[in-house]
């Protein structure tokens, strides 16, 4: 993996997240969901900053999504994972994956939380 397509923990979780929102994906329901699931709370201009660095690298693809009463008439730009996403993803996973494999004792039958 070249350091451009390297994921750093932020941009991992995030790239996750956007994944799972589907059709979904903004950066107010992408940070609602970052504190759900990790209980790490961070700003919607950070989330901003980390999906267009994603979208830069090619992980994110992103159009503007339709006006809705509720934002007073504005749009929201709407995110998708790419498959260079995925592949990011799958790869930071093997990595990961293949570390664990080498601590003695450690077992990779995680069910989570």
């Amino acid at each position: 993996m070249s350091k451009g397509e390297h994921l750093g923990e932020l941009e991992e979780l995030i790239l996750m997240i956007t994944g799972s929102l589907i059709d979904n994906a903004y950066a107010v329901s992408v940070m609602d969901e970052l504190k759900a699931s990790t209980g790490r709370s961070i700003n919607v201009s950070a989330v901003h900053a980390v999906m267009k660095r994603l979208e830069t690298k090619g992980f994110l693809r992103s159009h503007v999504g339709g006006a809705t009463n509720e934002r007073g008439g504005r749009s929201k730009r709407m995110y998708v994972i790419t498959a260079e996403g995925k592949k990011a993803l799958q790869d930071s996973m093997d990595i990961r994956v293949d570390l664990y494999k080498k601590i003695p004792g450690f077992s990779l039958n995680y069910s989570g939380s």
